[in-house]
């Protein structure tokens, strides 16, 4: 087995804490880009002001994906990614002033905000330049435990997980965040037709948030039939097969030529946002939610199209806390369908098998249960 040596906090173990708690455990340590494996690390120790969680539920993300295959200019391998994460306080640290207590059941997002970032002290968290982010700056979930840095628990997003929602549901508020996000910025409502192109996990979530919103209709559409077939359990209006179907002239049939009047680009295809604007109804709005790739990310939109109809181009990442209370409030209601969402919940000794499922697209999304 390997060892990570960035896995724990130089801090000192002092606050309150359960017993029985090991100077070992489990972790899926990231050696290098596409070289992973379990190993046994070090139990981290709990951050002055911060906390010790006992993971019971830790989600792969898109972006722990792409980590994987390509690395992340904050992450220093050896690292444990994770970011979606489930789980019970076990230790509080020296000088801890937070609301949470020993055995509280959290759901834990990643971003920690800057207080004295201006957009921050407007409350305008979204907008913050100066984020951090646990999976990131510091070390993530992938593992039985994880230490809670101090400024999460001042200015990050934790909430208590409700009673009767799974781990495995508690754990992956953090991509609905910014979903929520989306279709705030959009207006969604009554009324609208929404065109999602794109369906993978947040492609899904964005199906299922626009209907919470109150639209009338959702489409969906991909290149990779495969993944419209995992994508079908949330039950768009229409589904489009790109590689088969001409998605414009499909669109156009399925809206009496009048196009959606919302587009949620949730794909990193330059050609998205050129075709998006194209389908858009006159005074529709465009998300352009999928980053495209670097290099890459000056597609050719024809903006008059958008002057002469009045087209709203919305770009935007990252979420507010507003947001991540939102995204648990549906899961936990069920209008976001956590069972339909998590294709795979596997113990961590399934980590190759879960992430190669995930990086493969088999899977929808894959949740570790350590």
């Amino acid at each position: 087995m390997g060892e990570s040596k960035r896995v724990d906090e130089a801090a000192t173990l002092t606050g309150d804490r359960q017993p029985g708690i090991p100077d070992s455990m489990r972790a899926i340590v990231l050696h290098d880009v596409m070289k992973w494996s379990l190993d046994t690390v070090p139990v981290p120790e709990v951050p002055d002001g911060g906390m010790l969680v006992r993971v019971l539920a830790c989600g792969l993300c898109g972006s722990d994906l792409r980590t994987i295959r390509s690395g992340h200019r904050h992450v220093r391998f050896p690292w444990v990614l994770g970011h979606e994460i489930c789980g019970d306080v076990v230790a509080l640290g020296t000088g801890y002033t937070g609301r949470w207590r020993i055995a509280d059941r959290l759901s834990i997002g990643p971003v920690v905000y800057d207080p004295g970032d201006p957009y921050c002290v407007e409350g305008r968290h979204e907008l913050s330049a100066n984020v951090r982010e646990i999976g990131q700056q510091w070390p993530g979930g992938l593992a039985e435990y994880i230490a809670i840095p101090a400024e999460s628990v001042a200015m990050g997003n934790i909430l208590p997980a409700p009673e009767a929602l799974e781990p495995e549901y508690a754990a992956i508020v953090e991509p609905g965040s910014s979903v929520v996000h989306a279709h705030e910025r959009a207006r969604t409502t009554i009324g609208d037709t929404v065109l999602v192109m794109g369906s993978g996990p947040i492609g899904c979530l964005h199906v299922a948030i626009a209907r919470a919103s109150g639209a009338d209709r959702v489409f969906m559409s991909d290149i990779v039939a495969a993944r419209l077939d995992l994508a079908r359990a949330f039950e768009p209006d229409a589904i489009i097969d790109a590689s088969r179907e001409d998605v414009a002239a499909r669109v156009a049939e399925l809206t009496d030529g009048l196009g959606p009047t919302v587009v949620i680009t949730a794909n990193p295809s330059p050609q998205a946002p050129v075709d998006a604007v194209k389908m858009v109804a006159k005074g529709g709005r465009v998300v352009l939610f999928g980053g495209l790739p670097h290099g890459d990310s000056t597609p050719g939109v024809d903006l008059n199209i958008v002057h002469y109809q009045n087209i709203e181009l919305i770009g935007l990442s990252r979420f507010a806390p507003r947001h991540f209370r939102r995204s648990l409030a549906l899961l936990a209601s069920g209008r976001v369908p956590g069972r339909k969402l998590v294709t795979h919940t596997l113990p961590l000794d399934d980590a190759d098998a879960g992430i190669r499922a995930a990086l493969d697209g088999t899977a929808l999304k894959v949740v570790f249960k350590p």
